[in-house]
């Protein structure tokens, strides 16, 4: 399944050195003016995990394929933004579309980047960009309600779309985001199709400079407040740091990191990987054998035939079983061979529920 993040913040607060320390190949402009970025930058992050060169190496596998994140590097959102200043309406578009949203904050001092507001203050850049999230959804929300008052619209909206709007209208209308509401499944989906910006899930990437990156800092503190308040997730970043490291060979990454108090699992794309795919409710299942091991990323909570269709629709729709060993077992044993011999390989049914880790290999019908 196809997964995208935009990252949002402010002009200035390390959006696009993050990204491009993120992505492989990039070349977002970084430069210390606002709106250095203007088209939106698009790139794929390669999701790290160590299991796969595990399984590649035990079956001896031709080919190594992760899974992989879409991300979205989009102009820096500025007050006034819903009615268009700056880039607003850029930006906004830009990331209707995304899974998720990653709001970069700066939670660092130096003089020598301008911040447009002029001082660091992380709790009202976020309620900055936050309302005006919250206002660009309340002019759709409000269009939309229009429609369904409509004669025309009153015989085509359903019940749940109809309380959805009201219950989510209330919200915005007090600039807080709609992602607050008690929305139930269905009146979910009736929302879908408007994309509203304020019920994508949140990560704050808090951004220190590098000799805070281990301990964080005050800033950092009043965005975790923050975010416990909106249930958000956060991480601790250092954009500089993650754009020195992108040079740097394995060990001398190891090396440096230590030195900063940190290690590779606690910053950068791996708890960025995390966060995501906490938030939105993702884990990983593998595939693996002689031609390649690959990593799958699939919802929290899918049984074994619509885990098979992320594969192919046809593999879901034939599904006779999945022959299933959890990583765990597999990395102990040592080999599928092994595994079997203990009786650790199962033969798992249309109600099988997927865990993460799992090594599945699919029988279907054609």
């Amino acid at each position: 399944m196809k997964l995208n993040s935009a990252i949002v913040g402010l002009p200035n607060v390390g959006k696009s050195t993050l990204f491009n320390a993120l992505v492989d190949n990039a070349a977002a402009q970084a430069a210390n003016f606002p709106f250095c970025t203007i088209e939106p930058n698009v790139g794929i992050a390669v999701v790290p995990d160590e299991r796969l060169e595990v399984l590649a190496n035990m079956n001896e596998s031709e080919k190594v394929v992760p899974a992989t994140v879409e991300v979205v590097d989009v102009a820096g959102l500025v007050k006034g933004a819903a009615e268009g200043e700056g880039l607003g309406n850029k930006f906004l578009a830009n990331i209707r579309e995304c899974d998720a949203i990653v709001h970069v904050v700066r939670c660092f001092e130096n003089d020598d980047v301008i911040h447009v507001s002029g001082s660091v203050d992380p709790v009202r850049d976020i309620e900055t960009i936050n309302l005006e999230l919250a206002l660009a959804d309340m002019a759709q929300v409000e269009k939309r309600m229009a429609k369904v008052n409509s004669k025309r619209g009153k015989s085509e909206a359903s019940a749940d779309e109809v309380s959805a709007l009201q219950k989510v209208a209330a919200v915005l209308d007090e600039g807080r985001p709609a992602r607050g509401v008690d929305l139930s499944e269905e009146e979910k989906s009736a929302l879908r199709p408007l994309g509203l910006l304020t019920l994508k899930p949140v990560i704050y990437a808090a951004n220190v400079s590098d000799g805070e990156l281990a301990e964080g800092n005050s800033y950092v503190e009043q965005v975790r407040e923050h975010a416990k308040r909106e249930n958000a997730g956060v991480i601790v970043v250092s954009a500089q740091v993650e754009s020195e490291l992108v040079s740097l060979e394995p060990d001398e990454r190891k090396e440096f990191l230590e030195a900063l108090g940190v290690t590779e699992e606690e910053c950068g794309l791996r708890a960025l990987v995390r966060a995501t795919y906490e938030v939105l409710g993702l884990q990983t299942y593998f595939t693996s054998g002689k031609s390649e091991t690959k990593a799958w990323t699939i919802r929290q909570g899918m049984k074994a035939p619509q885990a098979a269709g992320v594969i192919h629709n046809d593999f879901e729709r034939g599904f006779i079983r999945a022959e299933t060993i959890s990583y765990d077992d597999l990395r102990e044993l040592g080999s599928e061979k092994a595994a079997k011999e203990k009786g650790m390989m199962r033969s798992e049914g249309k109600g099988y529920v997927v865990k993460d880790g799992d090594v599945m290999l699919f029988r279907f019908n054609v």
